[in-house]
């Protein structure tokens, strides 16, 4: 039985490095030769996994395919499914997420809470008496990481609005960011990991770390994974979910996206829970029984984002001063090249209590620097 994985990034590595512990091997489709995959497999493949015939060919001998980016040829997973082939997530579930405007609607036709919003098919129709100043606006394709997402809080804001089919909907007054990670088999069982919190950098609108669990109180955290299973009963099918919600400042809890495979939020699995988002993910794949998720100490990820002015051959600056700290684990993501904002690699710190994992948390922030000296 043979793995076929669209996309070959740093997802996709910690991935194989996962998949390596079993007798199954895997493929990784990207196309760009010097992905994080391509020196961790002899099946990798350099192709445009968007291209329906591309990924047809190179999932033809593969019993199940997945994915580590969502922006992947639907039409040819849905060709694949139909010729049998197990495909996680499911390519219905898929086209609901690719597309913002139906993920909004999907969670509005099932009642499941989530900021005020309206469909905009051009700048025509945004609507200021609809939904008022200050709101968001989302290109409904083609965004992620933040890009694609205008906040517009006054009237001077309004021209950096797109012109392309959008979601506008209302600026959440956000106190925290969660997000919740489910595994779902086939008979509907899920597995749920501890709520974690996701604390940004407003300037690059890219997570800056992330703790797991969040220490917000006991009712928030079950809420919130009740939440989430909720919707993955909803779309009604296997795969792994990463559910990112908002905990407004009245407490409410808002559903803000969902992606449909291995997520930034759940890298601290690896070193934190039994078994990690990454062996939930080979396990769906492979049709094997869902995995633990007991968390075994308190841990928090902190990305290795690039510096501002730096762009070219990558260094990672103290890395002395962070291995000296004990129950640390550094994930290096391979990539040839930073740029200010690229996502370089992260680093995970486990702790007994609250104000360790804190003083690790600034401690890695103020003596970690991704550079280039070209």
């Amino acid at each position: 039985m043979k793995l076929a994985i669209l996309g070959g990034g740093q997802l996709g590595k910690m991935f194989l490095q996962e998949a390596t512990d079993y007798p199954m091997p895997v493929a990784v489709l990207d196309p760009d030769p010097r992905a994080p995959c391509a020196a961790m497999t002899g099946l990798f493949k350099q192709g445009d996994f968007n291209d329906k015939q591309t990924v047809l060919n190179f999932a033809q001998d593969a019993a199940a395919v997945g994915i580590e980016i969502e922006h992947v040829s639907v039409e040819a997973l849905e060709e694949l499914e139909a010729a049998g082939k197990r495909v996680i997530p499911a390519p219905r579930v898929l086209r609901i997420i690719q597309d913002k405007g139906l993920q909004k609607q999907f969670y509005a036709d099932h009642k499941l809470p989530t900021a005020p919003f309206y469909l905009a098919d051009s700048l025509a129709d945004v609507d200021l008496e609809r939904i008022p100043l200050p709101f968001v606006q989302k290109t409904r394709t083609g965004g992620y990481d933040g890009k694609g997402v205008q906040v517009i809080v006054t009237e001077e804001d309004l021209p950096k609005l797109r012109d392309v089919p959008s979601v506008i909907e209302t600026l959440c007054p956000i106190a925290h960011e969660i997000a919740v990670i489910v595994a779902a088999d086939d008979d509907g069982k899920t597995a749920v990991y501890p709520v974690v919190e996701m604390v940004f950098d407003k300037v690059l609108n890219l997570v800056d770390y992330v703790q797991m669990p969040t220490f917000l109180n006991a009712n928030i955290r079950k809420r919130a994974q009740a939440l989430a299973v909720e919707l993955v009963q909803a779309f009604g099918a296997a795969g792994l979910y990463a559910v990112e919600m908002f905990v407004t400042q009245s407490g409410e809890i808002w559903i803000n996206e969902t992606a449909p495979r291995v997520h930034n939020s759940g890298h601290l699995t690896i070193e934190a829970c039994a078994n990690s988002q990454f062996e939930q993910m080979w396990r769906l794949l492979a049709g094997m029984p869902l995995a633990s998720v007991q968390q075994y100490r308190l841990a928090a990820m902190v990305n290795l984002i690039g510096a501002y002015g730096h762009s070219g051959p990558a260094v990672l600056e103290g890395l002395d001063e962070v291995l000296a700290l004990d129950e640390t684990f550094i994930h290096w993501y391979g990539k040839a090249e930073t740029r200010p904002g690229r996502k370089m690699g992260h680093i995970t710190v486990l702790a007994d209590h609250e104000p360790a994992l804190k003083a690790k948390i600034d401690k890695i922030r103020k003596a970690v620097r991704v550079v280039s000296y070209h």
